[in-house]
């Protein structure tokens, strides 16, 4: 049974930092590319990041970049989104996918499993 399940959302004032974690099991973890998305309330699905089964990093969403990172430890099969400096626009439920692709997908349709989210909120 393939599962991918997300934790370490919460609440968080501008400026802090959170860490999400993709805890994956069911599938041979070798050969799927892990993705972070997100969605606003009132806004669709953006890509925030993605972490490919060689450790290749693309970033999906320029606001990120230079305080998001992404990593994967493989003896746990988890998935990390450290999130620095925070802004209230990232406010938003973050969800982790998987997609059976040797690198990053550049479509969210390519992922093929997905977790059921997290929330985050940043707010003073």
């Amino acid at each position: 049974q393939l599962q991918l399940v997300e934790s370490g959302g919460g609440l968080v004032q501008p400026g802090g930092s959170l860490r999400l974690s993709c805890s994956t099991s069911g599938f041979f973890w070798d050969y799927y590319a892990i993705g972070w998305f997100r969605q606003a309330p009132g806004k669709e699905r953006e890509g925030v990041l993605c972490i490919s089964r060689g450790d290749a990093i693309k970033y999906y969403a320029e606001s990120v970049k230079g305080r998001f990172t992404i990593s994967r430890d493989s003896a746990t099969k988890t998935v990390y989104l450290q999130m620095n400096s925070l802004k209230p626009e990232d406010t938003a439920v973050y969800y982790c996918a998987a997609g059976a692709s040797t690198y990053c997908p550049t479509s969210d349709y390519a992922y093929n499993y997905w977790g059921q989210g997290t929330q985050v909120t940043v707010s003073s």
